[in-house]
């Protein structure tokens, strides 16, 4: 299933949000206006879906830029587009394409090569009755079909490379093959244009129909094994895909249950989850309790326990007891949905070490024209008898050996398979630029509230001012609260309810960002934030500065209330520390990674969690504009500097860093603009980035030197360069063979990115 096609538009023309009409008998017949159907003239219904997607485009692997929006061949490199959409159970028409072709020319070139090698080595074991030049018609009549319907796809891009001159692969292996096609009908028909030192005795000429063939189906069995491996980059989205359940169950105004395709559930429908299902979509629990395996979203084999009011994320699976949840995010909205778009945006990414390839691809193909040439009169001028024979075989083996495929291949294949290993693990990188980049961070920023604690405060302690009673400054505090987005309010609003308290109406709010907020309550001006925003207000403090400075030694947050400029009370925040943040930050340093901690605390509460944590430098006080300032003071010392954060706040920092890393629990700006996003907002999702970071650009560096190697020692060898010295000249078959290997190589290493530990 496609959680980002509509199933109501069957061919993916309509516009987006449109509503359309189809015949119940006929699904196949849908307009943008209400009718009949033309099939059987029943009144077409109108669809409880509206459409959401735009028609599938398609685009090149290793050229993202290309998209167009019908299938073909990219204009630059020749492969076949591939669809932008990653479907569950796709058709690959190209696969299925090159294997008939492959297994036709198999059936036709097997019999020539025999026959051609028996001729060659051992002509004893033909019948006397059959004389060589009816041999050379019957590799003619077998490999025609064999170079002209087989090789045709090769032909057709190769001629469409000269015309647009982006020269590429199929430029190679057109010319090639041609060359010795053409080559030996000319010997067959007209052997007498030859030298005669090239004759025989029967007055024939050799031919090479047997190479021709060969080589269309070598590159042929290439491209079905290049096309197959292909296949299995994009394995990371169809599993996400597939978590996906098909139904649901919804239940009705009547309280009656029925079964329903996922496609049909809506936003506030409610649905029935049994133990052992998955849930169909985003949403809430309205009643019951139950355990939840979310490892497939997180990546973390824990299940967490849902009650109501928790959220639940779709295609986790419920392992126990039965929920009813309300749908609240569905089709493309939802956390899974957006997830396959985000990984599918990266897969399409370039890297900046693509740029080196770029460069290296934009010389190759000429080069290797310019070798085979070169190769061609050195042979013709210099080589021994007969030297067209010669010439011809070794420019040949030159033009076929050469593959750029390899060479273009070798980053955006690796990033592919990379960014899916990321997202199995709840990872998800936005480009590869951020996973090239990630390798080299040599600091790591991270804000303290949200990242390095829970993010779910505790309000613990209150102390209030002689004089002023504590629920009306608890209830005051969780009033002013309520207004406010700050991490901190959401403890001092639920202490209030908790107590009973009503909360009272708000005017004049206003909020000071990282500082505090102020308003008036049934008359009376309210200001609630840290004690520096007191003072500036010129407020006194000095009455619960001991106290405070007492609660913040032991790494708790202290803000102050004060009704009509007159302190009344402080309240005591504790934010627990995350349980793995001081392994993840132990790891950290392990790997050479400096850690800073930021916090909007002052520096006693902040330094009591840093020290917990073995955290060194700590800067605290830090107001939302200040992030970006220690963020760029770090890069102008020369650090590569990932920071890591959940809060609105956060944002410009994150864009400030050369890696912006959004917690998973965090805002949705924060995680706009971030570049990677820990769905379980764990530091060490982190550590899992750095490794998989390493090993990606690892396994990319191996890609493009087994490229420049393979092709810095085969053309060399393909122009006879070891035949003074060892009497070797390369069979053009042989160097088909070592170039449609050569991608299917560089493909099969980074597979291997699928199975690395991190």
């Amino acid at each position: 299933m496609n959680l980002k096609e509509p199933t109501a538009c069957h061919d993916g023309s309509c516009e987006i949000g449109k509503t359309f009409y189809t015949c119940p008998m006929h699904p196949e017949i849908h307009q943008d206006h209400p009718g009949t159907c033309p099939k059987c003239g029943m009144a077409l219904e109108k669809e409880t879906q509206t459409v959401s997607t735009v028609k599938t485009q398609y685009t090149c692997p290793m050229h993202p830029e290309i998209i167009r929006d019908k299938p073909g061949t990219c204009p630059k490199c020749g492969m076949a587009l591939e669809s932008v959409t990653v479907e569950v159970e796709e058709e690959n028409r190209e696969l299925n394409d090159m294997s008939r072709r492959f297994w036709i020319s198999l059936v036709f070139a097997l019999p020539v090569f025999i026959v051609a090698m028996t001729a060659d080595l051992a002509p004893a074991l033909l019948p006397k009755s059959i004389s060589m030049k009816e041999i050379q018609w019957f590799e003619f009549i077998l490999s025609s079909p064999v170079v002209l319907w087989g090789g045709w796809p090769f032909f057709v891009r190769g001629w469409q490379s000269l015309q647009t001159w982006n020269l590429n692969m199929f430029t190679l292996i057109s010319m090639g093959v041609a060359t010795a096609w053409i080559y030996s009908i000319v010997a067959l028909f007209m052997p007498h244009i030859f030298p005669a030192l090239m004759q025989t005795n029967e007055g024939l000429v050799h031919v090479y129909f047997e190479a021709a063939a060969v080589i269309t189906a070598l590159v042929l069995l290439g491209q079905v094994l290049e096309l197959k491996a292909r296949s299995k980059t994009n394995s990371a989205i169809k599993t996400l895909l597939n978590l996906s359940p098909k139904r649901a169950h919804r239940i009705d105004a009547k309280g009656e249950e029925e079964e329903i395709a996922l496609e049909a559930v809506e936003v506030g429908d409610t649905l029935r989850i049994k133990p052992g299902e998955k849930i169909p979509v985003d949403g809430v629990v309205i009643e019951g309790k139950s355990n939840v395996d979310e490892s497939m979203i997180t990546g973390e084999p824990v299940v967490v326990a849902k009650s109501e009011d928790d959220r639940l994320i779709g295609a986790t699976l419920n392992t126990n007891g039965t929920l009813l949840m309300r749908a609240e995010r569905v089709g493309s909205d939802t956390m899974l949905s957006q997830i396959v778009d985000m990984v599918a945006k990266a897969q399409r990414s370039r890297a900046p070490i693509q740029q080196l390839a770029d460069t290296v691809s934009g010389y190759f193909v000429p080069a290797v024209v310019i070798s085979a040439v070169l190769a061609f009169l050195g042979w013709y001028l210099f080589g021994p008898q007969p030297r067209l024979a010669y010439a011809i075989v070794a420019a040949v083996s030159v033009l076929i050996i050469a593959c750029p495929c390899a060479l273009g291949l070798a980053t955006p294949i690796s990033i592919m398979v990379g960014t899916g290993r990321a997202a199995l693990s709840g990872i998800l990188i936005k480009d590869a630029q951020t996973l090239e980049t990630m390798e080299k961070v040599t600091t790591l920023v991270v804000d303290k509230t949200g990242t390095l604690t829970q993010g779910k405060p505790r309000l613990t302690n209150i102390k209030v001012v002689e004089g002023f009673d504590e629920n009306e400054m608890l209830q005051y505090a969780a009033s002013i609260e309520k207004v406010s987005e700050h991490p901190l309010a959401e403890a001092v609003v639920e202490r209030a309810t908790e107590a009973g308290l009503s909360l009272l109406h708000v005017g004049e709010f206003n909020s000071v960002t990282g500082k505090g907020i102020e308003g008036r309550i049934e008359g009376k001006k309210v200001v609630l934030g840290s004690e520096k925003f007191l003072e500036s207000l010129d407020i006194a403090t000095i009455e619960m500065s001991d106290n405070a400075d007492l609660l913040r030694k032991e790494g708790k947050t202290v803000i102050f209330l004060a009704v009509e400029n007159t302190l009344g009370a402080i309240f005591c925040i504790e934010d627990p520390i995350k349980e793995s943040s001081k392994e993840a930050v132990k790891m950290l340093l392990d790997e050479g990674i400096k850690v800073v901690m930021l916090s909007g605390d002052n520096e006693q509460t902040a330094n009591a969690v840093a020290r917990r944590l073995n955290i060194s430098e700590v800067y605290a006080n830090i107001l939302p504009e200040g992030k970006g300032e220690v963020i760029k003071k770090l890069q102008q010392g020369g650090a590569v500097v990932a920071m890591a954060g959940d809060g609105i706040n956060d944002a410009p920092a994150l864009a400030h860093a050369d890696v912006g890393i959004a917690m998973g629990g965090g805002t949705d700006v924060a995680i706009e603009s971030a570049g990677i996003t820990l769905i379980k907002g764990d530091l060490m999702g982190i550590i899992k980035v750095i490794k998989l970071s390493r090993a990606t650009m690892k396994n990319i560096r191996q890609n493009l030197f087994f490229a420049f190697v393979y092709n810095s020692i085969g053309i060399p060898v393909a122009a006879g360069l070891l035949y003074p010295y060892f009497g070797i000249l390369l069979s053009p078959v042989i160097a088909a063979t070592a170039m449609s290997f050569s991608s299917v190589s560089v493909i099969t290493n980074a597979l291997r990115l699928k199975n690395i530990k991190i």
